[in-house]
């Protein structure tokens, strides 16, 4: 990434000591801080999102006057101390890295998401036909359910047989002994 300071007067301009003086300058006088974002390391999804974080505090101007995208983060309500404009870069390129990073992971698992939302919006779409029936391979193997979390309530808590009880099993017919 890099990043540059817009045009301004030589006294209101000034460098922030944790980025290289080459890479940023701040414009105190304008009360705001451009930086150049390389197209090739984050996409316009990604710069496009992480403006869209910092709209209720900065005006966000993204401008392509080259090759590389310009960002100019300006100050909405009060003057910034250089304090507030060094913090106010820090997060944006967090920000741009957090939502080049989620761009990234998106695209990476695309083909995941298609085939889920294929077999949801399948699923809606009713019971089979008798054609597709016709098709289906009923061979597979049976169900494994070894946590018997398939299992109804009913049979999960069915009343167990004691040996020496003559009574039935599920409860029908059973009439109350009174000593």
């Amino acid at each position: 990434m890099l990043i540059s300071v817009r045009e301004a007067e030589p006294a209101l301009t000034t460098n922030l000591q944790e980025f290289p003086s080459d890479l940023l300058a701040v414009d105190l006088g304008a009360s705001s801080v451009t930086l150049r974002v390389d197209p090739a390391t984050y996409s316009l999804d990604a710069l496009y999102g992480a403006a869209y974080i910092f709209i209720d505090r900065c005006f966000v101007l993204l401008d392509k006057p080259d090759a590389s995208y310009r960002v100019t983060l300006a100050w909405k309500k009060r003057e910034p101390t250089e304090d507030d404009l060094r913090g106010l870069v820090g997060e944006f390129t967090n920000e741009l890295l957090s939502c080049a990073w989620r761009a990234k992971i998106s695209q990476d698992s695309r083909a995941l998401i298609e085939s889920v939302t294929a077999q949801a919006l399948g699923g809606a779409l009713g019971p089979p036909t008798l054609d597709e029936l016709e098709k289906f391979d009923f061979s597979d193997e049976t169900f494994e359910d070894p946590l018997g979390i398939a299992m109804s309530w009913e049979d999960k808590h069915r009343k167990k047989a004691h040996p020496d009880d003559a009574s039935p099993v599920d409860g029908d017919n059973v009439t109350e002994k009174k000593p």
